[in-house]
């Protein structure tokens, strides 16, 4: 019987016998990890999970705790009769700058575990590095995993040079939770519920349906939380940016190529968003949170992550994808992914226990969704059992249309860019700093962080 043992923390010191990271490893490490913009946090000690032991232990780190921990538990254990034999022992790490520069460095010694959960906009940020093994397609594709089970919006974030060095297991996307006797209310619901996506598919519109749920609900309309958040106005203003049908270019050393006519008019928008005259001003990520569940607003920008919040407050809470408000379908969204950490010399039958553990994993999807995510393994979102899930099936459809952060080395979950952006955004939506002069102050940000050397 395949046994699943709790979480434990990882050990903060090296495996004795095993060899130290050298010094340019340490250094490669610390800079992949800490993804320094205007400086990075410091480096914490390395753990290790040893690739000696029992063969039939898959050694997994990830960074779920609380519900999401307890949710993977299940999940490991509904995955557990299609890998036979292997049980999977879990490792959890604190959240951000702490789990990537252990995984780095872990990786950077050739001392990590047999696989790991990362969040896949920071892929860009290892593989170049060599701190990862590809995962073998074929082998994935025997126990049942294909590239065509995956959205390509998803998939083609998982490759480099030509390699897969992800495997996804959700995608977690920004999106709208609501009221929906508040929306009904004001007339932004469909027949059967779903949000009318029309009637948000303009800044015009967006901002006039703001009004009407504040007029439906008596108090104001639209909940954002980003007041000195590291992360919210980047990834609200980078989905919209995205749907004015523009990126940015990003060449190594710089600089940056953008249209800041649009970076404008999408900052504009935003000011609006939150310029407190229907929807609220000076809310922060928690203030948010209670301002929607006590009802105060009939609205919230937020991360399906907070569905099980949210439905606590109120069973019947509905969801949507972002709307498509600049024209060309967009919605920001990272995605928890699989990585295998380098090994100098892999043991290919240890190898084959990973992929077959992880394609069962994911094949057992269903219950991650329960938590809010779309699972990124599809034909679990294309079964009968999916499609019943309330709000989820409703949203699903955003998996189509992710944009994930740019695919440069200081981007992505946790970083200092993230921060850095949303630092630029609040000067704009909080203090009164012209669209114009925010998006030159974005892009100048952006040209400091081209400017220093790849560690690659």
């Amino acid at each position: 019987m395949v046994d699943l043992p709790g979480p434990r923390a990882a050990s903060a010191r090296p495996e004795e016998g095993r060899s130290a990271v050298s010094r340019r490893g340490v250094l490669r490490a610390s800079l992949a990890s800490a993804a320094v913009l205007l400086g990075g946090g410091a480096l914490a000690g390395c753990g290790s999970a040893a690739a000696a032991g029992d063969p039939r232990t898959v050694r997994l780190w990830d960074l779920f705790s609380g519900a999401d921990g307890a949710l993977l538990n299940e999940l490991v254990d509904i995955a557990r009769p299609d890998m036979p034999g292997t049980r999977i022992e879990r490792t959890v790490l604190e959240w951000g700058t702490p789990f990537y520069t252990k995984l780095a460095m872990a990786s950077a010694g050739g001392r990590g575990p047999d696989v790991a959960v990362s969040h896949m906009s920071r892929l860009a940020g290892y593989a170049p590095l060599g701190l990862l093994d590809p995962w073998d397609t074929d082998l994935l594709a025997e126990f049942g995993v294909r590239e065509e089970d995956f959205a390509g919006a998803v998939w083609s974030r998982t490759r480099y040079r030509d390699r897969t060095y992800a495997v996804p297991l959700d995608t977690h996307p920004f999106i709208v939770f609501f009221h929906p006797d508040i929306a009904r209310k004001a007339g932004l619901l469909s027949g059967d519920g779903d949000l009318d996506q029309e009637a948000f598919s303009s800044p015009e519109r967006f901002l006039e349906a703001g009004r009407e749920l504040a007029r439906a609900s008596g108090k104001q309309g639209i909940a954002f939380g980003y007041v000195n958040d590291s992360a919210q106005g980047w990834r609200l203003f980078y989905g919209l940016y995205r749907q004015t049908g523009n990126d940015f270019a990003l060449p190594e050393g710089g600089p940056a190529e953008a249209d800041l006519d649009a970076m404008a008019e999408v900052i504009a928008f935003m000011q609006k968003l939150v310029d407190g005259r229907t929807n609220p001003r000076r809310l922060d990520y928690h203030s948010a949170i209670p301002a929607f569940n006590n009802r105060q607003t009939g609205m919230i920008l937020s991360g399906e992550w907070e569905l099980g919040t949210f439905r606590g407050a109120d069973p019947k809470v509905g969801a949507a994808p972002f709307p498509t408000v600049f024209g060309t379908p967009a919605v920001y969204a990272d995605s928890h992914s699989f990585v295998l950490p380098r090994r100098p010399d892999p043991d290919a039958a240890r190898r084959r226990r990973t992929h077959q553990a992880i394609a069962a994993v994911l094949k057992a999807g269903q219950v991650w969704a329960r938590a809010g995510h779309i699972p990124a393994f599809r034909p679990v979102t294309r079964t009968r059992a999916y499609e019943r899930l309330e709000p989820q099936a409703r949203y699903a459809i955003a998996a189509d249309h992710v944009v994930l952060d740019p695919a440069v080395w200081f981007a992505g979950a946790g970083s200092d860019f993230q921060n850095s952006m949303s630092q630029a955004l609040q000067r704009s939506l909080l203090d009164g700093l012209s669209p114009d002069r925010a998006a030159r102050d974005m892009i100048r940000r952006i040209n400091t962080a081209l400017s220093q050397p790849s560690p690659a």
